[in-house]
């Protein structure tokens, strides 16, 4: 084992990895860190057990010849325990009061946080979430850090065999499968890929505020519902047209920061969620390549109803 000093530069060398495994297990850039100092303190009290002896309270696999690999099976470890604690992500990450905070959170995340996030992907991190703690470390180990399943298989007290189908089952989540977007009568054939088109061109044009690409993607007779919590005090909860619908969309420009394009129930629609945590949930209906109708959906109990998967590339 290494003197404290060279250890703790070894260590501080593995930092920036090790943050980024537990952010994407645990969505939360303060239990990440969290996670990362216990990782430091285990590796601290194995380092003065002498060589060649485990320490069972290090929650790692004993003497540290590869220390990357220690590393990422401890805090990996300690992610998993963080999970099974915290109980159900979605209760944790879904929903809440929307409309006076979205832009707020905005204001005090941290630069590094919002570097992550554009890393991992709002909308996987959106995602990741509704996996359980097993799926989503095997995912998040395999599929982001290609660690073999020997290794995930003692992480998560699971044979290979059961590691593997613990990752399978979670990509399967992530992926999802795109439904076909229900046909309308003057349409003759639905068109997936013109939905997803539509609600991209949308989201991009209430990014920049841009309110004639917005009329362009609106049908004239656009209807806009909302549950009431996700709008200001005195806005209806229903709106008709285009005009009013793109008016209202460029004074929520702030919101379309935090927003990501995903499958719900299997159609592209819109989620909002800054720091990844699901706040909004946008379920679009697209016309002849023209959006005739979206309702936005904030309820926990909805959000939570939805299934959720990211776009195929």
């Amino acid at each position: 084992m290494d003197e404290p000093a060279a250890l703790a530069d070894r260590f501080e060398a593995q930092r920036g990895r090790l943050r980024g495994v537990a952010y994407r297990m645990l969505g939360s850039l303060h239990e990440a860190d969290d996670a990362v100092q216990e990782t430091w303190l285990r590796l601290s009290r194995t380092a003065a057990h002498a060589p060649g002896r485990p320490d069972p309270a290090a929650g790692g696999p004993g003497p540290v010849e590869n220390l990357p690999a220690w590393l990422t099976t401890v805090v990996s470890r300690v992610c998993l325990d963080m999970l099974r604690t915290r109980g159900s992500r979605r209760e944790d990450f879904v929903g809440g009061r929307v409309p006076d905070h979205i832009a707020a959170a905005d204001a005090h995340t941290p630069e590094e946080e919002a570097l992550l996030i554009e890393s991992v992907g709002r909308a996987l991190l959106v995602v990741l979430a509704t996996l359980g703690p097993a799926e989503r470390v095997a995912f998040v180990l395999h599929d982001s850090f290609a660690v073999p399943f020997d290794r995930i298989a003692a992480i998560v007290e699971r044979s290979p065999a059961a590691a593997k189908k613990l990752a399978s089952r979670a990509r399967g989540k992530v992926r999802g499968t795109p439904a076909v977007p229900q046909a309308d009568p003057a349409v003759p054939e639905p068109d997936p890929a013109g939905h997803r088109r539509a609600v991209e061109a949308f989201l991009a044009a209430a990014r920049g505020g841009d309110l004639g690409a917005l009329l362009s993607v609106l049908a004239p007779d656009v209807v806009r519902r909302a549950d009431p919590a996700a709008l200001p005090p005195g806005t209806a909860a229903e709106i008709h047209g285009a005009d009013a619908v793109a008016r209202e969309t460029v004074l929520l420009t702030r919101n379309a920061r935090h927003a990501a394009v995903l499958l719900l129930d299997g159609i592209p629609g819109i989620v909002v969620a800054p720091r990844g945590r699901l706040l909004l949930a946008l379920t679009v209906t697209v016309r002849a390549g023209r959006i005739t109708s979206y309702e936005v959906v904030s309820a926990p109990s909805r959000l939570r109803g939805l299934t959720l998967a990211v776009l195929p590339d």
